[in-house]
């Protein structure tokens, strides 16, 4: 087999992140590019210095599981610092404004029963999808060593995002529009802190989505032709 087909067919069996993915990609075909280089110092011809190369390298189907499993915690690790750097943040996005911009007393008596439990409620679950995005950080990097199944930390990331994300939306919208609002807010600022919310949601989704789809692929069983 030659290196490019060698290649080719590793490329094909991994799944991750664009960047990672080609970098182990480039850095396979360098090693194999300077075995053959040798074999071929040695006397040997080009194609069959590139087929002693691919031989002594390993099968993709004997390597891809590492090299996946590796592009499967990066895909956990980003998705577990962007939960555990923008939760947070926008949690005290909205608190700054609302504190830039107060309720009065008589608008907080219109407030019915449900509202502070809801409130309350929204502020843990967000909080808590933060601080469990920072252990599983932490996991998928300090504590992989003892982690057996490190992929099933990423899947339940993704689980994670796209079981709270409609709470918290359905939560939100009932605060917004099921209740008197409380607060003084402008259309302004409003429509800023909603926009950046947002822009948040979608990288979460996307990181979300992606851990969905590299933990439930299959593992790498691509054979050399």
């Amino acid at each position: 087999m030659r290196i490019d087909d060698y290649v080719a067919d590793l490329n094909r069996a991994l799944s991750g992140p664009h960047g990672p993915k080609r970098d182990m990609v480039v850095e396979a075909r360098h090693s194999l590019s300077d075995t053959a280089d040798a074999f071929e110092a040695d006397g040997l011809e080009r194609l069959e210095a590139e087929r002693l190369a691919v031989a002594e390298f390993g099968r993709v189907a004997e390597i891809a599981p590492d090299y996946q499993s590796e592009l499967t915690a990066l895909s956990g690790r980003r998705l577990g610092v962007l939960l555990f750097v923008s939760v947070p943040a926008t949690v005290l996005m909205w608190s700054v404004l609302w504190r830039l911009y107060p309720a009065t007393e008589e608008a907080w008596a219109r407030q019915p029963s449900w509202f502070w439990p809801v409130s309350r409620l929204l502020d843990v679950l967000q909080l808590a999808t933060g601080v469990y995005g920072g252990l599983a950080l932490l996991a998928l990097s300090r504590g992989a060593r003892w982690i057996r199944r490190p992929h099933l930390v990423t899947r339940s990331l993704g689980v994670i995002v796209w079981a709270a994300l409609p709470i918290t939306a359905g939560l939100g919208l009932l605060l917004s529009y099921g209740a008197d609002s409380p607060n003084t807010l402008t259309a302004l600022p409003t429509a800023l802190a909603n926009l950046v919310t947002s822009a948040l949601w979608g990288m979460q989704i996307y990181g979300a989505t992606r851990c969905l789809r590299i933990t439930r692929a299959s593992r790498p069983s691509a054979e050399p032709r």
